[in-house]
């Protein structure tokens, strides 16, 4: 597996991790949920690089839409994990909004990016801040 494929499943794995975030005020809204499946949809080649970054402009427009911080910053995590299929840098961006969620929301933040970290490949740490 390529290594922008890596990135792009660990984006959707930290996005996903605080999407309830999100759905907990918007439980009819599915955009954040459909980008973080268009990421992984992407990754193993079922849908096309166009059609996750469609996905990901629409979670982004779910997270103008939140009502709370955290809401909105889910929603972005969740718009970057999609956007990693168009480019591989959008990645960091879904873990720094995954950890924006969790301190929005009161909870830790430096165990969520103990998390990740722990979860991202060895090799790519150096791609990550």
């Amino acid at each position: 597996m390529s290594d922008h494929r890596k990135l792009a499943l660990w984006a959707a794995d930290c996005a996903e991790r605080v999407l309830d975030l999100f759905e907990a005020q918007h439980p009819d809204d599915a955009r954040p949920r459909q980008a973080i499946q268009a990421a992984r949809q992407w990754e193993s080649g079922d849908l096309a690089m166009t059609g996750a970054r469609d996905h990901a402009f629409a979670a982004h427009a779910a997270a103008r839409d939140a009502a709370t911080p955290a809401g909105s910053a889910a929603a972005r995590a969740a718009g970057h994990a999609a956007a990693t299929a168009h480019v591989v840098t959008h990645a960091p961006h879904a873990a720094t909004y995954a950890l924006k969620a969790k301190a929005f929301a009161g909870g830790d933040a430096e165990a969520e990016r103990n998390w990740q970290r722990l979860h991202l490949p060895s090799h790519l740490r150096n791609l990550v801040p």
